[in-house]
This record gives structure tokens, C-alpha cells and sequence, in this order.
């Protein structure tokens, strides 16, 4: 430190500075931890791995290393971070239940699909598998950039080859700031089909795509409930949800009797966890049907589930199961990767596709221009030598006589700096006519490989020629045998099943209380006091919502989903209750807009905050699954405000311009999902508050305490989507309350 800065104090507002900092955190964690590469579907650290791997000649038919060797040299010379979190990627890597396509290739204990945890890395050996030697393919050949490592005494590739489609064949996932990622694994056959097309019609579309590559295939199988429609528009935007259910056959007794056998599970889900759970929720006797649950499982998954009569139907009991247990589950899309120029966003499967495809245009390109630099180095050498053969005694004779042999060569038979040291260099018994043969015939090889390499650089019909042609050798490599075969299987969304008398619950009025932080619970009775309930320090009454205890209550959230939640499982008494939070899959970001009890035929409205609504039947809105069911869809930036019972024959809609429409409900679609259309054209802002409206009866809006009539909101009267009029004061002076 100088003596002019020492002891220098600069002083820096502290917004500024955490901002300053934090958002360098945050760029760390996008850029190099959590979201992988589009080329290579690779995050540093398992980039880092790979290339250390192949440093150590960890190749698939060498021997194996000790996996703390393999660990050691990555911390000490690529990635300097915590020696525990890279041995979990590095046993992630190589566990077949995890991913679809192992890259490393284990001996010893590598964990279980149990959630057995993996032997400490001085137990335990790994090698690379031919998987990862195709991602490396061509890396010493100039097909990539590398890059100094963190000390600058080594260096590490940028991205790979990628000769291997890793990002869709394996997946990812992870966690940044502000964003994450969330890719399920697919089948390496089906993806090489899907870009095989996209090279002979870059036109092609999603639909295009996905009628070769029709959905994930995950490592531990199981069946695909969802739509055509419902993947076609996870891929064409990024983002979706995938329906995975269990893989179940009935197995007939003795004396009419029967089991259920599972013989594969939902992807990431532990199978001890999800038996735990199951005998937990025996035990408290939410799943009548089930008698008892066995683990039969060897290698192969074996769960075994008795009935408890033998007259229930086998479909009802799954149903119970799927709906309660991870049995069913959910896997969220979000295709969110970064580009080729380091950018993160959300790209359609056919943009994947072609990110891939163009990295591997670009590695072909500079392979072929690195062999044709040696192949022109080498046809140098080869016409010095030739031009040498045919005076051998003077080129001896200037070796032995002359001072400066080199300068002496070079200028008698006018040769290169390079002819004239490969000459001074050949051993002596190359002096052999045998010898010119054989390099005669290596330059007119090298001419013609030259000519081809030239021929491949000018055209770039050819170049795509080529690349389909390394796709079909990686999909006659990786596509076929056990290895390739599809494991996951697509099929149609399942019957509904009814399963509501399944449990008998005895009828009583009930009433919701919710408080401001998310805690709910239910009181006998209704007309309940909210300023008799207890909360806990810091929190507030916020709703309260009359029910009986055999109704389903729908809670419909900010991100457009609704979860589905009985009276009677609700937690009762004076207590705190439970937070939603934990009784269905609701993020900390999202929050709950409304709670109603779900009525047969009973239709609500529901908007988001860029104005686009839609009706929706209660039934549609029926989701007894922690993940809850997607009924709004939104684009980025958006959420749902708005979730109203359509108990009139007109809708009332206030913009944030402060602009007022009113329009007749028949103009909005009913649908069970979608976007919505347009309620009101907004040049600015978008929808600050809504209400339905009787033309008879009136409504108690903006203020619940007063009713107007429609008299109040004639004026205002317009077709969908219209501007709207300036709104009254009395509209704007109070907001409605979230009650």
C-alpha cells in the first residue's frame, strides 16, 4: 500500500455498494456455476471434470483412478471450490438412475436410488465412459478456445466438441440468482432423428421435431401422462410441466386375490422416501384402500402393494396413490441456458437444436482448418525431401564440407527453412530408393486430402453432408443396444377417476381462516370472529372462508396454478395451523390471490396482471397434487390478479390508466387452460382491479359496504378489449380489498 492511500476512507452509500457486490455474485453464479452451456450442456464444473479426467488418461478402455485423484487435480489446477461439492458431481455423473447417459463410469459404491449416499472418494474409482470421450473428440485439434485457468498455470477449454448431444440427451438442472434451469433428459436416438431433419430442412418446426422426438426419456422410465398439445407448447416456449407416473402392473393371486406390483418410479424420486411416506400416510388413514406395502426390490425396482379387499378396483387404488403420493409427479421445463455468446435465456427445443448443430458446423470448420495447416507443413517437408533424392551426393557433400550446411542447402536447391531442417534431420538409413516411393505416395495421399479439406472449407453443402454424418455415427454408437432403447413410455392423459367415496368424512360447517404470512387452518362453525384467532407474532388476519368439512378448497396462486386441499385435512383448533406453503408446492415468490370452496358447474374469472382473463369451470380447477394444476398461463413479468366467482352477466374492468370498461361475461372464452384473451387495451400499464356485475342485483364495489347498481356503470358499457372511459372517482378512491 502507498503512502497516499493508506489510510484513505472512501465513503459509498450501502445500497450501492451490496448492490455493486451482490450483483457480481449473481453474474458468478449464472455465468459459472449453475446454468450450463447450450453447446455443450456442460457446467464448469463438470467441464472442468471431463478435461481433468482426460488429463489423467482416464480413457474407457485404460484403468482405473482413484476418484480423490481425480478430485484433487480438479480443485488444485480448474475449479477451486469445496472438495465434497465436486465429488457429488463427479458421483452424479455416474449413476445411472440419475442420468440418462453416464459420462464417468464407476467402481465401487456410487449410491443407490434409495438415497443411499456414495463411499468417500478415497474408496471409490472412475474412468470416463464413451460418452464423455465423444464430447472431448477433436479437443487437441483447434476445434475450441481455451482459456487460462484461476492461477494462470494451466489452461481448460471454454466448451467442448460436443460431438455427443449432452444438453437435451442428459439434462440439467440448477439454481442461480434469479433464474434457474430444468431440462429432463431425452432419448439420444430420437434427438439425432430430430437433428438429422433440422440439417436437410432448417425450416423445420417444433411440431416438425417433436414427431421424431416426441418427449423426455428418463433414466428410471416410468410413464408420461400428458398431451400432445401440453408438450407441443412446453417446447415451443421453454417452459412446461410433465405429468410422470409410476410404472404398475396387477399380479392375480390365489382364491381371486391380487397385488399391485411397481416396477419403476417417477424420475429423482427416492424410493425409500417415497415408502416412508406411504406407511406414513397409512398410518394416519388417508389411504383406506392400501393393506400393506412391501419391498421386494433387488437390482430391478420390486414395490409391492397389497389391498386391503379384494373387491376395490386396482385403478381406484393407484388413483388414491397417485394422487397422494410422488407415485405421480411433476417435472417443471425450463429450457434456460446459455448461448454461445454467454447469454442466459429461455429457448424453444428447435433453438437448442440448432445451437448444437451450429457448434458443431464451427468445430468442423476449425479441425479442418488445423489439419489442413498440417497437411500442408507436412507436403513441404515432402517436396524438399523430393527435391533432395535426385542430388543426394552434393547434399552429403554440403553437409560435410560446407560451414553453414542449412544456408548451403537452402541455397542450392532453393529450399524452405523447414525443407532444409526436416533434410538435415532424416536419419540416415531413409536414404534408400524404397524410401522415395513411400514418400511419393504419401504427397499424392496428402494432395488428394488436401484437396479435400479445401473443397470441404468452400462448401458449405458438403459441411452439413459431413455433420449429418457424424450425427448418424453417434446415434449407431450410443442409439441402439440397451443402452438406447426409449425407457420412458408417452401415453394418453388417464381417465378421471373418482375416488370422493373413497373416504367417508361426516358432514359440519367449517370456516377457513388464512393469515397474512400464509397460515392456514379451519374452525368449527361458521360466522367465525377474526379477532378471536391467535396469530403468531408479526402476522395477521387476512381471509376467512366458510365451508362444510367434505368440501374441496381451491387455492389459486400468483403463478397461475390452483391446488386443491380438503376441509377436512386441514389442520383444526386455536392453534397457528400449518404454512399453505407446506400443504401444497407454492414457491416463497408466489402468494395465494383467492380461496374458494370448489362447486360443481360453478364457473370464476380469472386475470392476469396484463389484463388477459378468461372463465374457467370449478371442475377444471380441481388438482389434489402438491404441484396443483396450471391453469393461467403467463408470460414473463406477469401474474395472476385476479380470481372472481361469475355470479353476474357483466364484467367491470379498471385499468392502472385508471380507465374503466365494462363488457357482458358471454364475450370472455371458457376454457380449463390457456392464455386468456384481451379484457382491455391498456398503451400503458396493465389491470388494477376487476369485479362481476348483475345488471339486477348490482355489486358491492369498490367499497364491499355499499351496493351499485348498474345504473353506475351503464356509461362505461363496451366491447371486449376497448379503451374504456376515464373511471369515476368513487372507482379509484378505494382499491378493493384482498378479502
Amino acid at each position: 500500500m502507498s503512502v497516499e492511500t493508506s489510510g484513505h476512507i472512501e465513503e459509498t452509500p450501502l445500497a450501492e455498494a451490496l448492490s455493486e457486490r451482490y450483483l457480481a455474485y449473481a453474474m458468478s453464479t449464472i455465468m459459472s456455476r449453475s446454468l450450463p452451456d447450450v453447446r455443450d450442456g456442460l457446467k464448469p464444473v463438470h467441464r472442468r471434470m471431463i478435461y481433468a479426467m482426460r488429463q489423467l488418461r482416464l480413457d474407457p478402455s485404460s484403468g482405473f483412478k482413484k476418484c480423490a485423484r481425480v478430485v484433487g487435480d480438479v480443485i488444485g489446477k480448474y475449479h477451486p471450490h469445496g472438495d465434497a461439492s465436486v465429488y457429488e458431481a463427479l458421483v452424479r455423473l455416474a449413476q445411472d438412475f440419475a442420468v440418462r447417459y453416464p459420462l464417468v463410469e464407476g467402481q465401487g459404491n456410487f449410491g443407490s436410488i434409495d438415497g443411499d449416499n456414495a463411499a468417500a472418494m478415497r474408496y471409490t474409482e472412475a474412468r470416463m465412459t464413451e460418452v464423455a470421450r465423444a464430447l472431448l473428440q477433436g479437443i487437441d485439434e483447434d476445434s475450441v478456445d481455451f482459456r487460462p485457468t484461476y492461477d494462470g498455470e494451466e489452461e481448460e477449454p471454454v466448451v467442448m466438441p460436443a460431438a455427443f448431444p449432452n444438453l437435451l440427451a442428459n439434462g440439467a438442472a440448477g439454481i442461480a440468482v434469479g433464474m434457474a434451469t430444468n431440462i429432463p433428459p431425452h432419448n439420444v436416438g430420437e434427438i439425432c432423428d430430430a437433428a438429422m431433419l433440422l440439417v436437410r430442412k432448417p425450416d423445420s418446426s417444433v411440431a416438425d421435431l417433436m414427431a421424431l422426438m416426441p418427449g423426455p426419456d428418463f433414466p428410471t422410465g416410468g410413464v408420461i401422462v400428458e398431451d400432445r398439445e401440453t408438450l407441443l407448447q412446453a417446447y415451443e416456449t421453454g417452459r412446461g410441466s410433465i405429468r410422470i407416473r409410476a410404472r404398475w402392473a396387477v399380479e392375480p393371486g390365489r382364491f381371486g386375490t391380487w397385488q399391485i406390483v411397481v416396477t419403476e418410479i417417477p424420475y429423482q424420486v427416492q424410493k425409500s422416501r417415497l415408502i416412508e411416506l406411504i406407511a406414513d400416510l397409512m398410518e394416519q388413514k388417508k389411504l383406506p384402500l392400501l393393506g400393506d406395502i412391501r419391498d421386494e426390490s433387488t437390482t430391478d425396482i420390486r414395490l409391492v402393494l397389497e389391498p386391503k379387499s379384494r373387491g376395490v378396483e386396482p385403478e381406484v387404488l393407484m388413483e388414491t396413490l397417485f394422487r397422494a403420493t410422488p407415485l405421480e409427479s411433476r417435472f417443471g421445463l425450463n429450457m434456460n441456458v446459455l448461448g454461445a455468446d454467454r447469454v442466459p435465456g429461455v429457448r424453444d427445443l428447435r433453438e437448442v437444436l440448432q445451437a448444437w448443430l451450429d457448434h458443431r458446423h464451427e468445430v468442423l470448420q476449425r479441425r479442418s482448418r488445423h489439419r489442413l495447416q498440417a497437411v500442408d507443413r507436412r507436403l513441404e517437408i515432402l517436396d524438399g525431401f523430393l527435391a533432395v533424392y535426385l542430388n543426394l551426393d552434393e547434399v552429403i557433400r554440403i553437409i560435410r564440407e560446407e560451414d553453414d550446411a542449412k544456408a548451403g542447402l537452402m541455397a542450392t536447391f532453393s529450399l524452405t527453412e523447414l525443407q532444409a531442417d526436416s533434410v538435415l534431420n532424416m536419419r540416415l538409413r531413409s536414404l534408400r530408393r524404397l524410401e522415395e516411393i513411400e514418400i511419393r505416395k504419401e504427397h499424392a495421399d496428402l494432395s488428394a486430402e488436401r484437396a479435400g479439406l479445401n473443397d470441404l472449407l468452400e462448401s458449405e453443402v458438403l459441411r452439413w453432408k459431413t455433420i449429418a454424418g457424424e450425427i448418424k455415427e453417434i446415434r449407431k454408437a450410443f442409439g441402439g443396444g440397451k443402452l438406447g432403447a426409449r425407457r420412458t413410455e408417452l401415453a394418453a392423459p388417464p381417465r378421471v377417476i373418482d375416488v370422493s367415496v373413497v373416504e367417508a368424512v361426516e358432514r359440519e360447517p367449517l370456516t377457513l381462516i388464512m393469515s397474512a404470512n400464509g397460515w392456514v387452518k379451519t374452525v368449527k362453525g361458521h360466522a367465525a370472529d377474526p379477532a378471536a384467532q391467535k396469530f403468531k407474532e408479526g402476522d395477521k388476519f387476512r381471509l376467512a372462508v366458510e365451508c362444510q368439512s367434505t368440501d374441496r378448497l381451491c387455492f389459486f396462486a400468483t403463478d397461475g396454478r390452483a391446488f386443491t386441499l380438503r376441509a377436512a385435512d386441514l389442520p383444526r383448533g386455536r392453534g397457528d395451523g400449518q404454512p399453505i406453503r407446506l400443504l401444497a408446492d407454492l414457491s416463497n415468490d408466489e402468494d395465494v390471490v383467492a380461496v374458494f370452496p370448489v362447486r360443481e358447474g360453478e364457473r370464476h374469472l380469472l386475470a392476469s396482471s396484463s389484463g388477459r382473463g378468461l372463465v374457467v369451470r370449478d371442475e377444471d380447477m380441481v388438482a389434489e397434487k402438491r404441484t396443483g394444476r396450471q391453469v393461467l398461463n403467463l408470460k414473463d413479468d406477469e401474474s395472476a390478479r385476479i380470481c372472481l366467482p361469475v355470479e353476474g352477466d357483466h364484467v367491470v374492468v379498471l385499468g392502472q390508466n385508471h380507465r374503466m370498461l365494462v363488457f357482458p361475461v358471454a364475450q370472455l372464452p371458457e376454457m380449463a387452460r390457456g392464455l386468456g384473451v384481451a379484457l382491455q387495451k391498456y398503451k400503458d400499464g396493465g389491470l388494477l382491479d376487476a369485479c362481476i356485475l348483475s345488471s339486477t342485483a348490482g355489486v358491492a364495489w369498490p367499497d364491499p359496504a355499499r351496493v351499485r347498481g348498474f345504473a353506475d356503470f351503464r356509461d362505461y358499457l363496451g366491447k371486449r378489449a376497448d379503451v374504456g372511459r376515464a373511471a369515476p372517482a368513487w372507482a379509484t378512491r378505494k382499491p378493493k380489498p384482498k378479502t
